[in-house]
């Protein structure tokens, strides 16, 4: 077994491949050439995406050339989704898209070096190309009895699938040969949920230009329930800071189950064997200590959004319920906390009482008057004594900011409207 797919396989990685056998020789016989895409149909990548992201740091760390692909062309269309017909976004949004993914995806492969990534864009060569070329070079190679039998297709005929995005594979697989062509690329990696797609590219390979390509898919991440991994009550977690903010971000991990954090950690942290099987251990012996946990929001965080705004995400967890100082926690963190516990907005002379209200903290007023008086209300963690206490000048934070809390886990932040 090649020892590179002997750790994907130990981490997880692997859901499916093609030749399992003839994969690890062509690995071996390397340096190879290998491609993700990511398709531009939101404005950020999230964390199913980061599992292939980091996929391609760790080809690369083991000598292989990865090319990233950002689909300017196939954002315009979308892979066919279970549900429905996806809406199509207009071409100047999906181009804006294109190059804020572009950055996001960079972050993790080096573009230096012997084996230095390739960023493209697979608009580059679909713009220019004529219908009629499309269908007799591209067309002409995939039966349409097999394109009904993906799955996916299978489960839409009932309520109606475009020939757009029934023709969604066509173009994925046009990209996997031209890459092939242009940059002598022959291995695809993607999501268990591609396979069908990773595949229609090797074929396309072989019956156009009698090439020998492979694939490889990872398996889909679920949480403990079943539930698809990265999906929050308050929607999915991006990478992009200003739509799941690195407080946000480093809680949904700590928050991880028991029964998967392991499994996590494999996928997301560069930690070794022997380090993981140790935090394996703890979860194991004292998961009361949620070393494993910890381990994993610490790691992701610092991949995604950097050592220091991990470190601010630490802070303001401690300071939020009073092990750690308020005043410390920058106004972005305190932005970005707001976001996730909950939050309101209030004018000029408000009270204590109506910035508890409007953080959502308690339901009323009468209920935040008998919290003050039963002394279980606080203000930046200070206890609150007066019920006509109003915010005063130097109660806000950065000017602008207050955090109310009650007991020991209801918290909530306010701002001052401008």
């Amino acid at each position: 077994m090649n020892a590179l797919l002997d750790d994907l396989r130990w981490r997880g990685l692997i859901a499916h491949s093609t030749d399992p056998d003839a994969l690890a020789a062509h690995l071996d016989a390397g340096p190879v050439k290998f491609y993700i895409g990511f398709d531009p149909t939101a404005q950020s990548v999230h964390t199913g995406n980061l599992v292939q992201a980091l996929l391609a740091r760790r080809l690369q760390d083991a000598g292989h050339q990865p090319f990233m692909l950002v689909g300017g062309a196939t954002g315009l269309i979308g892979d066919p989704k279970e549900s429905g017909e996806r809406v199509m976004n207009s071409m100047e949004l999906v181009h804006e898209w294109v190059d804020k993914i572009r950055d996001q995806v960079g972050r993790y492969v080096s573009f230096e070096g012997p084996n230095a990534a390739t960023m493209v864009n697979n608009y580059d060569w679909t713009s220019a190309m004529s219908v009629l070329d499309f269908l007799r070079d591209v067309g002409k190679h995939f039966p349409v009895n097999r394109m009904l039998a993906r799955d996916v297709v299978a489960r839409r005929l009932e309520s109606g699938i475009s020939y757009t995005e029934f023709s969604y594979v066509l173009l994925q697989s046009m990209d996997f040969r031209e890459l092939y062509r242009r940059h002598g690329v022959t291995m695809q990696t993607g999501g268990s949920d591609q396979w069908g797609n990773l595949t229609a590219g090797v074929e396309l390979i072989r019956r156009s230009d009698q090439g020998r390509a492979h694939a490889m898919a990872t398996p889909l991440l679920t949480k403990a329930d079943g539930t698809k991994f990265g999906k929050t009550e308050s929607g999915t977690v991006w990478l992009e800071p200003n739509l799941t903010s690195p407080y946000a971000f480093h809680q949904f991990f700590l928050n991880a189950e028991d029964s998967k954090v392991i499994d996590y950690l494999k996928v997301f942290s560069f930690r070794s064997r022997e380090e993981i099987e140790e935090l394996e251990r703890s979860r194991d012996e004292a998961p009361y200590k949620r070393e494993a946990q910890r381990a994993l929001a610490d790691d992701v965080t610092d991949l995604v959004h950097g050592v220091e705004q991990r470190q601010a995400a630490v802070a303001a967890a401690a300071a939020l319920f009073g092990r750690g100082e308020l005043h410390d926690l920058d106004a972005a963190t305190l932005e970005g906390v707001g976001r996730e516990v909950g939050g309101g907005v209030v004018g000029p002379g408000a009270t204590v009482v109506e910035a508890l209200v409007a953080a959502g903290v308690v339901k009323s007023k009468g209920e935040a008057r008998r919290a003050i008086t039963e002394g279980g209300a606080y203000l930046n963690n200070v206890k609150v004594e007066d019920p006509d206490r109003v915010l005063a000048v130097e109660d806000l934070l950065h000017g602008r900011y207050a955090v109310v809390r009650r007991g020991r886990k209801t918290v909530g932040v306010v701002t001052l409207a401008r």
